[in-house]
C-alpha cells in the first residue's frame, strides 16, 4: 500500500512557479535535500503520493499532488556537474525552483496534477488531518484557530499523513 506525504512549498518557490509561468503545469520532478529549507523524501519510495501544500494569509492550499515515479538520476536530468558553478540538473531547468539548487539536491521524478493555486482545504478538513511518524505517534497541526493556519511551523518538513487523512485530501483533489 503506498504512503501520502506532505510537503510544504515555501512562499519564494510558489512566486517563482507563477513568475517562470509554471501555473497548470505538471511537475516532472521535485527534489530532496538534506536541509530543512530542502527537506528530505527519504522515507518516500516509489509510488507514494506527496502533497504539495503551500499557506497564504492562514489559509492552506493543495499546489500538486505528485506521485513518486522513481528516485533515481536519470538522462533526463542533465550531465551531472563537473564543478559547483555548473547547474546541478540541467535538464530539469524549468523547473529549479523546486529545488535544484538546494543543499545535497536529489532528484525525485514524479507524475503530478498542474500547478494550482486555488485549491484550498476547507479550514473545517484542516482540523482533522493527522500525521504519523516512523514510531507510529499521531500528530494533527499545531496553531490551528477557527479553521485558520496562524503559523506553517507543524507544516514545514516532509511528513507522512495517516492513511485516513491521505483519503481525505484524495478526495478534495480529485483524481
Amino acid at each position: 500500500m503506498p504512503d501520502a506525504f506532505t510537503v510544504l512549498w515555501t512562499h519564494d518557490t510558489c512566486r517563482s512557479l507563477r513568475r517562470e509561468g509554471r501555473v497548470g503545469e505538471r511537475p516532472p520532478v521535485a527534489y530532496s535535500g538534506v536541509h530543512q529549507s530542502l527537506p528530505a523524501w527519504s522515507t518516500a519510495k516509489a509510488g507514494d503520493e506527496v502533497y504539495a501544500l503551500h499557506v497564504s494569509r492562514c489559509e492552506v492550499f493543495v499546489v500538486s499532488r505528485m506521485r513518486i515515479v522513481d528516485r533515481e538520476r536519470g538522462e533526463c536530468c542533465g550531465t551531472a556537474p563537473a564543478t559547483w558553478q555548473d547547474p546541478a540538473f540541467p535538464g530539469h531547468g524549468a523547473w529549479w525552483m523546486l529545488g535544484a539548487g538546494g543543499c545535497g539536491a536529489e532528484a525525485v521524478h514524479v507524475d503530478g496534477t498542474p500547478v494550482r493555486f486555488d485549491q484550498r482545504i476547507p479550514g473545517e478538513l484542516l482540523g482533522q488531518l493527522t500525521w504519523r511518524n516512523q514510531r507510529g505517534k499521531v500528530r494533527g497541526l499545531k496553531y490551528l484557530v477557527d479553521g485558520r493556519l496562524e503559523r506553517s511551523v507543524s507544516l514545514q518538513g516532509f511528513y507522512r499523513l495517516t492513511p485516513e487523512s491521505a483519503d481525505e485530501l484524495a478526495q478534495l483533489v480529485g483524481p
